[in-house]
């Protein structure tokens, strides 16, 4: 299967820019991106390989920033088993399953701590929201044991470079920039090769 059919990402990046070129408020962002993010991922042909490619720990690939970092566009790729700590967002986002799955425990402030909230399973072509207003806080697990997982996120801002934090249970956080695994993005504009 052809694996670098990037009009579908030029599509859904230009979709998502006249999306918020319309300046609609959060849950609109929320609503109608996803709608675009599960087009997006209901078909497994456009993610090129080396964006696809587990590193021993879990990797984040940037795919597009837009030119004001009003979003980023990521694919996160998961080793079995592998998992993140407790962590937020501080920005809306959109998480899309394109391959395998994943296991998203939310948590909420609790006296003492952090409570473990819903758990979600998600699932090629689903797609879920976080956001400071809707839920932030949380850890995600590659649910296979035995195979990599590939989940497609979008940010409003360049999540690379957003500071957020981790968290104990207990409460404690630490300041993190998650930053990028690879160090060139995909060429969206050659379409002439398509």
């Amino acid at each position: 299967m052809r694996r670098d059919n990037l009009a579908r990402l030029r599509r859904f990046v230009g979709g998502l820019a006249l999306l918020l070129d319309s300046h609609p408020d959060e849950p609109e962002i929320l609503r109608r991106g996803g709608d675009l993010l599960a087009e997006l991922v209901s078909v497994d042909d456009w993610l090129p390989e080396p964006f696809d490619q587990p590193v021993g720990r879990y990797a984040q690939y940037l795919l597009h920033c837009d030119s004001l970092e009003r979003f980023s566009v990521v694919s996160f790729v998961w080793s079995p088993g592998q998992g993140t700590p407790i962590h937020n967002h501080t920005v809306w986002g959109l998480i899309g399953m394109l391959r395998g799955a994943e296991i998203a425990q939310a948590y909420e402030a609790g006296p003492g701590g952090l409570l473990p909230g819903d758990s979600t399973r998600l699932t090629p072509g689903q797609v879920v929201a976080v956001s400071p207003r809707v839920g932030d806080v949380h850890s995600v697990t590659n649910a296979l044991a035995d195979r990599s997982s590939i989940s497609i996120h979008v940010y409003g801002g360049n999540i690379g470079g957003v500071q957020r934090s981790v968290f104990d249970l207990d409460g404690r956080q630490r300041p993190f920039m998650s930053g990028y695994s690879n160090t060139v993005t995909p060429n969206l504009w050659n379409g002439i090769l398509e």
